[in-house]
C-alpha cells in the first residue's frame, strides 16, 4: 500500500480510507499535504476495485483546521494565486472522481478545511464539528473554492452569511443549512461513514457513477440539457453487464453481484 508523510492511506472492503494526518498543526494543509492528497487522488483513479472513499482527518480536534498560514503569509501576489489554483485543481479533481466521496468531519473544519469538505459528495460530521470560512479575518477570501461550492450548497444568502463575517457554526447548525447530511456521536463519525462508502459500493459501480456524473454536470446546465444527460446516461446503462445483473437479481429474487460492467 502506498505511503505518505502526511497521509494515511488504506483500502478496506473496496473503500479507500485518506486521512490527513497531521494533529499536531490541526491537520493544516500546506504544499506538501496537497501534493500527496493529489497522489493518493492518482492512486484511486488507477486503481478499478474502488468503489467509494471516505476522507477524513487524524485526531479528535480538527478534521482540517485550515490551510497552512505560516506557509502563506509572506507570499505576494502572483504566488498567491498560484497556491489557489493549485488547490482548486486538486479540489476538483477529487470533486470529479468518478466514485463518491464522503467526508467525515471529526472537528474544526474550516477554511481550506471546510472548501476540502465542500469538494466531497457527502459530508458526515461529530456533533462537536465546526465549520467556517474566516478568510476575511485574515485579509483573504476563501481560495480553495468556498466562494462557488458553498453557494451552490447552502444557498447564496446563508452562504454570504458566513463568507463576509467568518462566523464558524455548529455541526447542528450545518445540518440545518444543508452543509452536512448525518450529525453523530464522534467516536460514530468514522463508523457511519465507512458503512454508508459499504453500502454504496455494494451497488452498481457503472449506475453510481452515471448518477455522480448527471449530478454534477447536471447543475450547471439548463433544466432541459441536464434532463437530456440524464436520459443519455440512462440509456448507456442498458448496454451494461450491471443492467442485466441487477434486473435479472431482482426478477429472480436474490441478491446481485455487480461487475462494474
Amino acid at each position: 500500500m502506498r505511503e505518505f508523510n502526511n497521509l494515511i492511506y488504506i483500502v478496506e472492503d473496496q473503500v479507500a480510507v485518506i486521512t490527513i494526518n497531521r494533529p499536531k498543526f490541526l491537520n493544516a494543509l500546506n504544499s506538501e499535504v496537497l501534493h500527496e492528497l493529489s497522489e493518493a487522488i492518482d492512486e484511486i483513479e488507477k486503481d478499478a476495485t474502488i468503489r467509494a472513499v471516505v476522507l477524513t482527518g487524524a485526531g479528535e480536534k480538527a478534521f482540517v483546521a485550515g490551510a497552512d498560514i505560516s506557509e502563506m503569509h509572506q507570499k505576494n501576489k502572483p504566488e498567491g494565486r498560484d497556491f489557489s489554483f493549485y488547490g482548486n485543481s486538486i479540489f476538483s479533481r477529487l470533486e470529479k472522481l468518478q466514485q463518491p466521496v464522503i467526508a467525515a468531519v471529526n472537528g474544526f473544519a474550516l477554511g481550506g478545511g471546510c472548501e476540502l469538505a465542500l469538494a466531497c459528495d457527502i459530508r458526515i460530521a461529530s456533533n462537536r464539528a465546526k465549520f467556517g470560512q474566516p478568510e476575511v479575518g485574515l485579509g483573504i477570501m476563501a481560495g480553495f473554492g468556498g466562494s462557488q461550492r458553498l453557494p451552490r450548497l447552502v444557498g447564496s444568502g446563508i452562504a454570504k452569511g458566513l463568507l463576509y463575517t467568518g462566523d464558524m457554526v455548529t455541526a447542528e447548525r450545518a445540518y440545518e443549512i444543508g452543509l452536512v447530511n448525518l450529525v453523530v456521536d464522534p467516536s460514530e463519525v468514522l463508523e457511519e461513514a465507512m458503512t454508508m462508502a459499504k453500502k454504496i459500493a455494494a451497488k452498481s459501480p457503472i449506475g453510481v457513477q452515471y448518477t455522480k456524473k448527471a449530478i454534477n454536470e447536471g447543475l450547471d446546465m439548463d433544466i432541459e440539457s441536464a434532463i437530456s444527460l440524464e436520459s443519455d446516461l440512462f440509456g448507456s446503462l442498458f448496454s451494461t453487464e450491471d443492467q442485466k445483473e441487477g434486473m435479472s437479481a431482482f426478477l429472480e429474487k436474490r441478491p446481485p453481484v455487480f461487475k462494474g460492467k
